[in-house]
């Protein structure tokens, strides 16, 4: 064949070809959404009942719901207040609470229900052999390394009782945090200057995996609103925040400790008048 024919033969074969499948991306809703209540596994108690572990999806990237415990946000079987959240933040919270069942639970399910911007979603917890966690999963976030040989101990956290909180001053809040040490902060690789092996730039190296405590919203009627935001570095036991509250009602704030692997939280109850 002509490399003129050949040419051509090429080109038509090439455009005969279907398309191929081109990448569509997801498409981010910032509200509107719904939430998806998950079933995160459970765990065998030492009384021989069972613990189960549910979190939650809220499919939104910005808008959070208010949703109280009641006929849009309910367990069952049991009544429909089961200690579930009722302040739902964007995004993913896993491992988020813990029911206790006996330990005739069978095969049941405990279903949670959560109705959110007029959709209905539900998480079924069931003991499912292959669903079984453990407390040190639960403190990583479902990212454990390494077992019941790892020396690391998870910090201990407690929260002083706050002072009379209202909406029109902010409320400071003392996440008290005690921990082990471990583990010891890595220091990143300091950078080499040009031409000068074994000197240091003179860059000052950030040790990480510092103890930090966050806080979170996970009861209330309206968003609390908290400074700083984000983790905050443990400094001589304590690590203080101050929350705002923009309505008055009841509220159950969560801190959490974190080594930089193993993670604790309490939680504390403000009646914001």
């Amino acid at each position: 064949m002509k490399p003129g024919l050949l040419f051509f033969a090429a080109a038509a074969w090439l455009f005969a070809q279907p398309p191929s499948p081109t990448y569509i991306p997801q498409t981010r809703f910032s509200s509107g959404q719904d939430i998806q209540p998950s079933f995160d596994g459970w765990l065998r108690n030492s009384d021989g009942t069972f613990t189960l572990v549910f979190g939650y999806l809220n499919r939104n990237y910005q808008e959070e719901l208010s949703i109280p415990a009641g006929p849009d946000n309910r367990l069952d079987p049991g009544p429909a207040d089961q200690g579930q959240p009722t302040y739902f933040l964007p995004r993913r919270q896993a491992f988020l609470f813990k029911v206790q069942v006996p330990n005739d639970w069978g095969q049941k399910e405990l279903v949670w229900s959560v109705t959110a911007n007029g959709r209905t979603e539900k998480a079924f917890g069931q003991l499912t052999p292959e669903e079984e966690v453990t407390e040190r999963m639960i403190m990583t976030r479902g990212g454990l390394t390494r077992g019941v040989d790892d020396p690391n101990q998870p910090p201990s956290i407690t929260i002083a009782p706050p002072d009379r909180a209202t909406t029109s001053a902010p409320l400071t809040l003392t996440a008290l945090v005690t921990d082990d040490g471990l583990p010891k902060p890595r220091v990143p690789a300091q950078r080499r200057a040009a031409g000068a092996p074994g000197q240091s730039n003179g860059s000052g190296a950030r040790p990480m995996g510092r103890l930090t405590v966050a806080w979170i919203e996970y009861r209330g009627p309206a968003k609390v609103v908290f400074d700083p935001h984000g983790p905050i570095p443990v400094k001589d036991g304590s690590a203080g925040a101050a929350a705002h509250f923009s309505a008055p009602g009841t509220y159950v704030l969560r801190a959490t400790a974190n080594d930089g692997q193993l993670s604790t939280r309490a939680d504390v109850t403000v009646v914001v008048r």
